[in-house]
């Protein structure tokens, strides 16, 4: 079965009429060959677990298959997820494997200790910080508004 669009057409032809790399062309036949329709269909961002990252590398590793033949078999979005995988596998063994957390380490409890720790402000004190809150927020207000103006104005024009 051969996408419906190559027409016994090469690869490479169609590649140049369409404007579309031949290596994903490539890829998206051979997608479309094992898996039909579905293989085609993109797929959601995955965390995969430690475990899982190490079959496949064992996987490439015991049976030779190439990056994007493993990213077929066990659904893998893209082979740099893999070239990472080995990268880090490399480097650091299989602790190098395990998902690490996302973000900023969140320290909410840390700025409410030093509220409880301050000695208490004069009132003078209070309306000082207080002012500066104000301030503050009022210019993350305005920056706000700022933005969302330029981005209607920019969705206006034609």
């Amino acid at each position: 079965m051969t996408l419906i669009f190559l027409k016994h057409r090469s690869v490479s032809r169609v590649s140049k009429e369409k404007g579309v790399s031949i290596r994903l062309l490539g890829r998206w036949k051979n997608l479309y060959e094992q898996k039909g329709i579905k293989g085609l269909i993109p797929k959601k961002t995955k965390i995969y677990s430690s475990l899982f990252k190490l079959k496949v590398l064992n996987v490439i590793t015991k049976y030779s298959i190439s990056l994007e033949q493993a990213c077929i078999d066990f659904d893998i979005g893209s082979s740099a997820s893999i070239v990472n995988w080995q990268r880090c596998y490399k480097s650091n063994g299989f602790v190098g494997l395990q998902n690490k957390p996302k973000g900023k380490a969140r320290v909410m409890k840390n700025k409410s200790l030093k509220k409880k720790l301050n000695p208490s402000l004069t009132r003078e004190e209070e309306l000082v910080q207080a002012n500066k809150s104000l301030k503050a927020e009022l210019d993350y207000l305005k920056k706000l508004q700022a933005l969302v103006q330029a981005r209607v104005s920019k969705e206006k024009r034609p």
